[in-house]
């Protein structure tokens, strides 16, 4: 009987050190992805100022988040999932040119107006080789709704973003 519980007792301890040996090695995987992440901040200037972050991750697809202020009385928030289409070598000694896609969602507001709807996204500009910078020309159409809130209001002037369609901009980002 003794043997028999050495046995097993054996058995948890190998089975534990082992189960304890990938928990860190996935924690050391998941903290070396988390390091390989590229980030860039920087600003969009459309009718408007944005604040734009990007995380990059698995090379050529990444998350973009935006946050504007307009007037000081409208804001507008919108998160995007973008993916490098396509990139050129047309000036190597300056950068590299690149054309991104992505989509997302978008949600806005002023005094007592809401705007929500999908966002699509293209992007085509340049990362410089000597300075972490892209510079890039976007559009950015926003398909959805606006509307007057109270609830009082909300019947009287729910309609189609037309505004939306009109969203080119400039952005710079420095990346690190």
């Amino acid at each position: 009987m003794k043997k028999i519980f050495l046995v097993l007792a054996a058995a948890l301890c190998v089975a534990t050190v082992s189960a304890q040996s990938k928990f860190e090695s996935s924690v050391k995987q998941a903290a070396k992805t988390v390091a390989s992440q590229k980030w860039s901040v920087g600003l969009r200037a459309t009718y408007g100022v944005q604040v734009v972050s990007e995380c990059f991750y698995a090379g050529d697809k990444y998350f973009e988040g935006r946050l504007g202020i307009f007037g000081g009385a409208c804001a507008d928030f919108t998160v995007l999932h973008n993916w490098n289409c396509y990139n050129w070598d047309w000036t190597p000694a300056v950068g590299k040119w690149y054309l991104d896609a992505g989509v997302g969602a978008h949600i806005g507001g002023a005094a007592h107006v809401v705007t929500a709807g999908v966002v699509g996204d293209v992007k085509f500009g340049i990362k410089f080789n000597k300075v972490p910078i892209r510079l890039a020309v976007d559009y950015s159409p926003v398909i959805g709704i606006y509307g007057l809130y109270p609830a009082k209001y909300f019947g009287h002037a729910v309609g189609f973003n037309t505004s939306g369609f009109y969203n080119f901009a400039l952005s710079a980002t420095w990346c690190f």
